[in-house]
């Protein structure tokens, strides 16, 4: 008669979750396959965006991992398995490691942030926190960024991504200003007629857009000229020293009279 009994609750048992069990099976099986689904549809979105390679990896296995957490409690529910303490050590665990990881979170949400919307690229020159060089590595986060003098500097990337960057070689090309001082006593149109030579005369100067020659401060028997041709930020430093080169030499030729420095000296 026990035996009986135990079998009549086996089968009352059976009777009761099997239909749960399946239920809660098939839910397991297509929760997954749907995850698949995200996961590939996702990752076809970020190739896209064209978004760097580690950031669609990451960004990914972050989707797959937190849906599939959604699921195995969706499921664990439908078993009857209380969720809500499972629910609070999870929330209590992610704002612990939240807080302890306070610097390091805001990092990579800055370094999403700059490979998503990509304020620089690796081989831009930029300039920011007090850094000027040539971007050698985007990593989740942190940039490195060569100097001109060879050193690797390591920025974070959540002060990165929150404060202002320079991009020096996103536009393609960069204006140099040249200032030349000669004496009042010359010809200004002369002047310029040279220095226009002088530039026409450098292969590395733009002819577009044109370079720029602007009469700035006249003062103490000189004429302050600003020069300002425009030239591909690799040649920027080499385009200054061979048209200062060049002006001297073109200057001396047609008898352009340089600035002379007038000291006042008063006797006390």
């Amino acid at each position: 008669m026990k035996l009986d009994k135990y079998i009549d609750k086996i089968i009352d048992l059976l009777a009761q979750y099997t239909p749960v069990v399946i239920s809660a099976l098939l839910v397991l099986l297509i929760g997954l396959w749907v995850i698949k689904r995200v996961a590939i549809f996702s990752q076809k979105a970020f190739e896209r965006k064209d978004l760097d390679v580690s950031l669609r990896t990451f960004l990914r296995s972050l989707i797959s991992i937190g849906l599939k957490i959604i699921l195995i409690v969706t499921v664990a529910g439908m078993l009857g398995i209380g969720t809500a303490s499972f629910v609070t050590i999870l929330g209590a665990a992610g704002l612990a490691v939240g807080l302890a990881l306070q610097g390091s979170l805001s990092n990579f949400a800055g370094g999403v942030l700059i490979l998503i919307f990509k304020p620089y690229k690796v081989g831009d020159t930029i300039e920011a926190q007090g850094q000027t060089g040539e971007v050698k590595e985007i990593q989740i986060f942190n940039t490195l960024v060569l100097t001109a003098d060879h050193k690797t500097v390591i920025l974070p990337n959540g002060a990165l991504s929150n404060g202002t960057i320079v991009n020096h070689t996103r536009h393609g090309n960069i204006r140099a200003d040249i200032p030349v001082s000669v004496s009042a006593d010359n010809e200004v149109a002369k002047v310029r007629t040279i220095i226009y030579e002088v530039l026409g005369n450098n292969s590395k100067v733009l002819k577009t857009p044109e370079p720029i020659i602007a009469i700035g401060r006249i003062a103490d028997g000189a004429i302050q000229i600003n020069v300002r041709p425009y030239c591909n930020y690799d040649n920027m430093t080499i385009v200054v020293s061979e048209v200062n080169e060049a002006l001297k030499i073109a200057f001396e030729k047609n008898k352009v009279v340089p600035a002379v420095q007038m000291r006042v000296i008063h006797n006390v």
